[in-house]
Order: structure tokens, then C-alpha cells, then sequence
């Protein structure tokens, strides 16, 4: 293992690119801890430790590495642009001419990229302003009761100033994952989610040695162990289903006759359901805020609080399972089309053996999906589920924000980033990681 490292290193090229990708993350991390201008620094004490105690803002805090906390330029993070992305994909099922762009290659890969960006902005410029008004009024009670005012000369200029830096800080972060993406090593935007998801795990240590000791550090690890071993099981897992390619004779060559298959992973969505899921469970929550303090209002926050953002309470476990599941075949369907594939198998002249092409392709290839997709849903609800819930159980009253979903996360960039350094010093004839 060792001297397969040390192969990275001598290739230069692959050993720019990993130099380059550690420098921009590292410069993502320098830029979670800078605080925006404009705002109280004494409060921001006070809302990391609310941010302790769970809720929405742990959430949030997970996929900003801690930037939302510090309220840093960085502090939405690089969810601006996921959810942009998954926008586009979803919008590319239903308006013709992104649908058209989807087909026409690179050049419309272009064009998606560019109307990407644009609505990055507009979600960064969206989302920025709602933080600065849910911090001025009250807003730190997303992670508790107290109120925090992390802007008292809450005035136009002041908050069109915080608006600009975390636009302009989400704006920088897209530009520094497309860079990693072209001139590093991995895809950069992932690598971005895996670089903020890891920097959490030494205080989410720490939290955990304060309330269990030693002995429940090392049980979590182990439990941590154990959960790694299974994604990666999982996540490896394929069902490959055979194509064979009909015998074609133009001129005096004869093309064609090749065997081969359609890999169709079991977790075909990856971490999205759980993204999505988790986003839909704390609406609620966000939208609470706006009800009275008082009376009816009251009583709708404690309920929210106490079965919806609770995750050892029944009602946020089945809820939350559910959402996965069911985003875990809506994504599936978005990204593998039954329709097409059996067309495009059609005009390349490939059939399933024992399966007519056309129709009964389609209904084939759905069906296998279908059967292959429960599992894996199954399998990442499970992951997101149990180990807080048994955290939760264990050791009452300890918040832990890096537990499965983080953990899927770090696998699933782990394993790709790896393939891709593997495939480049496969290239140069040295010995790969991947065996």
C-alpha cells in the first residue's frame, strides 16, 4: 500500500494534480473560518453551541463544514449548486429543449453547465438573504430557544453586503470545484462535500469521548468500520445484464458479434435520496418559524421538534425512511430511462439474448431496475437511520451530525476519487490500489 503511494508521487503530473486539489481544499477550509463583515462575532459562540444541540442547523452545518456556524463566506456551502444540478436533471425531463441539449453531446453539456451557474446564483442570492433575516430575527432559535442577533445594524447596505460575500463566496466555491474537476484529480464539487463532511468528524469525537469516554470513542469507530465495509460492498455491487451485438457485413469486413453487458449498480442514486429526504423532513421545521410564538403556534413548534427533527422518534424514522425510498426511485427513473436504452440498443443492432428488442426490452430493463432498486433504497434508509438512532439511544443527549449520512458521503467520494487515480497509474504501468 505504501509504495502504491509512493507511485503517485513519482508520476508528475498525477502528483500536480493531487498537489492541486489539497491546495484548493485547503483554501475551502481557510474560507469556512473567515466570518462575513458586518456581523456579531461575539454571538457566533453562542449559535455553535446551539448547533450542538441538533436541529435543522446541525443539518446545515454538516454539508457546510462548519461555515454556517461560523457564518464564513463560505457558509452555504456548496448546496447552492447540488441543488441547481439536480433542478436541471429534473427540468430535462419535462422541457424539450433541455432534453435536446442532454443529446447533443459535449456542446450541450456546455450550455447545461453555463444555466447551471446561473441558477446557483440565484438559489446563493435566495438563500443568503433568508440567512440574513432568519439571523436578525430570532433566527438562531433553528438549533434551540434562545434568540441571536448575529446582525444588530440590521440596514440595507449591511445586509446587501452579507448577501454579496455569500453569493459571491458560493460563486467562488463553484469556480473552485471546476477547477479541481479540469485540473485536479477527482470531481471537484465532490471532493468539496468530502473535504466538509470529514473536517467534522475530530469534534464530533470529541463530543462523544465527553459524554461516553474511551470505550464509546472506539465503539463508534468500530460501528463506523463496520458501516464502510457495507457501502462498499454495496456501492461495488452491480447487476450486469448481457447484451449481445448482431453480425453486420458492409464490404468485405464484418462488424459486430461482440458480447457485452449493462452494468446496473444497486445503489443507482447514491447519497441524493438521503439529500433530498433530509431537506424535505426540516421544511417543516423552517417554515415554523413563521408561526406565533404562543397558543396554536407553540404547539405546532414542540410538535414539529419533538417528531420530526428527533431522529430516535418513531414519526421521523418512518417519515424519513419513506422519503428515502421514494426519492431513491424517483431519482433512478430520472437518470436511467428504460426507453431509451432499449432504443439506442435497437439502433446499435444489440438485444438481451432470450429478449425481443423494442417493448419487451423496455419492460425488461424496468422490471430489473425496479427489483435491483428496493434493495439498494433499503440499504442507504438503513444507513442513514441506524446509526444516529443507536447514538441516540446509547448515549442520550449527545447531538453526533457525522454519523451515516456522512459516512456514505465519504465512501462514495472515497471510492471514485481512488478509481480515478488507480486508472492513472494503471496508465503508466504502475501497480493500481484497486485490486
Amino acid at each position: 500500500m505504501l509504495a502504491n503511494l509512493k507511485n503517485i508521487f513519482k508520476v508528475q503530473d498525477l502528483r500536480n494534480k493531487v498537489l492541486f486539489s489539497f491546495m484548493i481544499i485547503a483554501l475551502y477550509r481557510l474560507g469556512a473560518h473567515l466570518p462575513v463583515p458586518g456581523i456579531d462575532t461575539s454571538a457566533l459562540t453562542q449559535l455553535k453551541s446551539q448547533a450542538e444541540e441538533g436541529g435543522v442547523l446541525a443539518f446545515l452545518t454538516l454539508f457546510s463544514g462548519g461555515g454556517l456556524t461560523n457564518f464564513a463566506i463560505f457558509a452555504l456551502g456548496i448546496m447552492p449548486y447540488i441543488t441547481a444540478s439536480i433542478i436541471m436533471q429534473i427540468l430535462g425531463v419535462v422541457i424539450p429543449k433541455l432534453e435536446e441539449w442532454q443529446n447533443m453531446g459535449a456542446v450541450g453539456q456546455r450550455k447545461i453547465t453555463q444555466w447551471t451557474r446561473y441558477v446557483t446564483i440565484g438559489i446563493a442570492i435566495l438563500q443568503s438573504t433568508g440567512l440574513a433575516y432568519l439571523f436578525h430575527n430570532g433566527g438562531g432559535g433553528i438549533a434551540g430557544s434562545t434568540t441571536i442577533d448575529l446582525i444588530p445594524d440590521f440596514t440595507v447596505s449591511r445586509v446587501l453586503l452579507i448577501v454579496l460575500t455569500l453569493t459571491t463566496g458560493t460563486a467562488l466555491l463553484m469556480w473552485m470545484g471546476e477547477l479541481v474537476t479540469q485540473r485536479g484529480i477527482g470531481n471537484g464539487m465532490s471532493l468539496l462535500i468530502f473535504a466538509s463532511v470529514v473536517s467534522l468528524l475530530p469534534s464530533q469525537m470529541a463530543t462523544i469521548k465527553a459524554n461516553g469516554g474511551w470505550v464509546a470513542v472506539v465503539m463508534v469507530l468500530a460501528g463506523y468500520a463496520l458501516i464502510t465495509v457495507a457501502i462498499v460492498y454495496v456501492e461495488q455491487g452491480q447487476r450486469r445484464i448481457p447484451v449481445q451485438f448482431a453480425k453486420r457485413v458492409v464490404g468485405r469486413r464484418q462488424y459486430g458479434g461482440q458480447s457485452t453487458y449493462i452494468p446496473l449498480k444497486v445503489n443507482q442514486s447514491g447519497v441524493i435520496p438521503i439529500i433530498f429526504a433530509s431537506s424535505v423532513l426540516y421544511l417543516p421545521q423552517l417554515l415554523s418559524f413563521v408561526l406565533p410564538t404562543d397558543g396554536w403556534g407553540l404547539t405546532v413548534q414542540d410538535w414539529v421538534n419533538s417528531n420530526l427533527v428527533n431522529p430516535s422518534a418513531p414519526i421521523h424514522l418512518i417519515i424519513f425512511g419513506l422519503l428515502i425510498i421514494g426519492f431513491a426511485y424517483f431519482y433512478t427513473a430520472i437518470t436511467f430511462d428504460p426507453v431509451k436504452q432499449a432504443d439506442q440498443l435497437r439502433k446499435q443492432g444489440g438485444f438481451i439474448p432470450g429478449i425481443r428488442p423494442g417493448p419487451q426490452t423496455e419492460r425488461y430493463l424496468a422490471k430489473v431496475l425496479s427489483r435491483i432498486t428496493l434493495p439498494g433504497a433499503l440499504f442507504i434508509a438503513a444507513v442513514a437511520l441506524v446509526p444516529s438512532f443507536i447514538l441516540t439511544a446509547y448515549l442520550p443527549g449527545t447531538q453526533v451530525s457525522f454519523t451515516g449520512i456522512s459516512i456514505l458521503i465519504a465512501v462514495g467520494v472515497a471510492l471514485e476519487t481512488m478509481k480515478q487515480i488507480d486508472s492513472q497509474l494503471m496508465m503508466r504501468n504502475y501497480e493500481g490500489f484497486l485490486k
